[in-house]
């Protein structure tokens, strides 16, 4: 019997699927993480699911599923999970501040459509280093619009996050012999995904002092899902074998990862939960390894090297402000 190739490649993803696994799995890797903090151990295993759900959009987008079908699986799951979360605990679905709310739902869903296409475009390890500018946007817009303080930590981590990118894109206007090959489009989208984060993290910040948690989850695949279906239109691709899989692991790996960050953030400080969740740059480089045979360069291990300091810098300097 002839195998094709996509079941060749299913058939590899699976092998290698188990040999992480087993990797995890290991007696001592077990006793070396029970022996972390309770909330350190949540926001590690939040960093890793939102790792995993890139690798899963990476290899369904393989499949030629188009970014925008992908964008509409996970807000379907999402939907359905944030629904029934609201009727259990009781609370309205639409919330106070309905245009605010609508305006996070929009603003993150062109952000992901963003994130997605850079994930199935570039390297994973690189996609996942430019995702991670979203801390310096963050600081901006809420200096400008939240009127937050800009410290000296977010200061630094502004700089060495802007020389952390050119490090690794390495623009022909600066670098005369630049050795990247990376689609200059491509790298745009996933800056503009970024930002585009950024903002939906500073609209989240804004609205929490009214709205419920819940809500304001809910309103991101409420405008997410028929926007992309609308978008998609014609262009729909029926799933087929392990396409499917990929799609319910994508939405329940941001599931994961969502529960995963809220239970950290009641056990722990927020600077330092967070500060952990840049270790997604880290498990991102070793997927892309072990699926994809992506070895990061020096270029790229040197600018996520400056961008996680500076992030940390950032976290750990707020940190001490808050303790003085």
């Amino acid at each position: 019997m002839n195998t094709s190739a996509s079941e060749k490649t299913a058939l590899n993803t699976v092998k290698c699927g188990f040999k992480f696994f087993y990797i995890c799995t290991s007696e001592i890797t077990i006793n070396a993480f029970l022996s972390i903090p309770l909330g350190i151990r949540y926001m590690i295993l939040s960093a890793f699911a939102f790792s995993i759900m890139a690798l899963f959009v990476k290899l369904v987008g393989d499949h030629g599923i188009p970014v925008l079908e992908i964008v509409a699986a996970r807000s379907l799951i999402s939907l359905v999970i944030s629904y029934l979360g609201l009727r259990r605990e009781g609370i309205a679905v639409l919330g106070t501040r309905k245009g605010l709310l609508a305006a996070r739902g929009l603003i993150g869903f062109a952000a992901l459509i963003c994130v997605f296409y850079a994930i199935t475009h570039l390297p994973l390890a690189e996609a996942m280093v430019l995702q991670y500018l979203h801390p310096m946007f963050t600081a901006l817009l809420a200096l400008f619009f939240l009127k937050e303080a800009l410290r000296v930590g977010t200061l630094v981590c502004i700089v060495l996050s802007f020389f952390g990118v050119l490090i690794i894109v390495q623009p022909d206007v600066l670098f005369s012999s630049t050795t990247v090959d990376f689609d200059f489009f491509t790298v745009m989208i996933a800056i503009a995904g970024a930002f585009g984060s950024a903002v939906a993290y500073t609209l989240v910040r804004a609205l929490g002092k009214t709205e419920h948690p819940l809500v304001i989850v809910m309103y991101f695949p409420l405008i997410s899902l028929p926007a992309s279906l609308i978008l998609l239109w014609g262009d729909f691709v029926i799933p087929v074998g392990i396409e499917w899989f990929y799609l319910l692991a994508i939405g329940v790996a941001t599931q994961v990862g969502q529960v995963g960050l809220t239970k950290s953030m009641r056990t722990e400080s927020a600077g330092r939960a967070t500060s952990f969740g840049y270790l997604q740059v880290v498990f991102a480089m070793l997927l892309g390894m072990l699926f994809y045979q992506e070895y990061p360069s020096l270029n790229t291990l040197l600018g996520a090297g400056l961008i996680i300091i500076g992030a940390y810098l950032n976290l750990t300097w707020k940190e001490k402000v808050k303790e003085i």
